[in-house]
């Protein structure tokens, strides 16, 4: 069997997908966390072989929260199962070395093809995520600036989104204040506008955020 682990803010969530894998032949939901402090104690505990994260989890601040569980327990597999912006959190999620990128909105035999697959070594992106990228391929040059983006930077950029101060984000993600601001300048120019407002306007539009 493939032992599961489904960390995920909302218990619908955690009954909906418990409930569907109840008796499936290879997929066993063997813990359900909450926040992602506790994702580390079940990995010291149990043999998970894929961890199910929502990129929205409480406690979770960083993708690079993510690479440490990769690198600190490299046997599991982490497929994200988010409603997030797949344009842009799903390249970023990929390149920080998880398996796969579910949405939320897919059905769960979706969800389901896609732990089979990983826990094969695959890497797998979702196929309305791959339509949405080459869509985006296509669009004009600002329409593709986010794709210059680091990961650091969504980050920040998606804090801003939702009002936090530049000594807010820094205490969040543990980086120094004047960092933040560098990330924030960075944002200004390879997004080409010349104010905070502006910034998160251009993100939304983009759906960055």
């Amino acid at each position: 069997m493939i032992k599961v682990c489904l960390a995920n803010n909302h218990p619908v969530v955690h009954f909906g997908v418990k409930s569907y894998f109840k008796d499936h032949d290879t997929i066993s939901i063997v813990a359900n966390v909450g926040n992602f402090l506790m994702v580390r104690d079940i990995l010291l505990t149990k043999e998970i072989d894929v961890l199910i994260l929502d990129l929205e989890l409480e406690g979770l601040s960083s993708i690079f929260e993510v690479k440490n569980i990769l690198k600190n327990f490299p046997k599991t597999k982490i497929i994200i199962f988010s409603d997030l912006s797949e344009q842009i959190y799903a390249p970023n999620a990929i390149k920080a070395g998880v398996s796969g990128f579910v949405s939320q909105k897919e059905k769960l035999e979706t969800l389901g093809q896609a732990i089979v697959k990983v826990n094969q070594g695959k890497i797998i992106i979702d196929e309305t995520v791959k339509k949405n990228l080459a869509l985006i391929a296509k669009q004009n040059k600002s329409e593709r600036l986010y794709r210059k983006l680091s990961n650091r930077e969504v980050e920040v950029l998606r804090y801003l989104s939702d009002g936090k101060k530049n000594n807010e984000i820094s205490k969040i993600l543990g980086l120094n204040e004047k960092t933040i601001s560098t990330y924030k300048l960075r944002l200004l120019q390879k997004l080409n506008v010349t104010n905070l407002v502006d910034l998160v306007n251009k993100a939304k539009t983009l759906e960055i955020v």
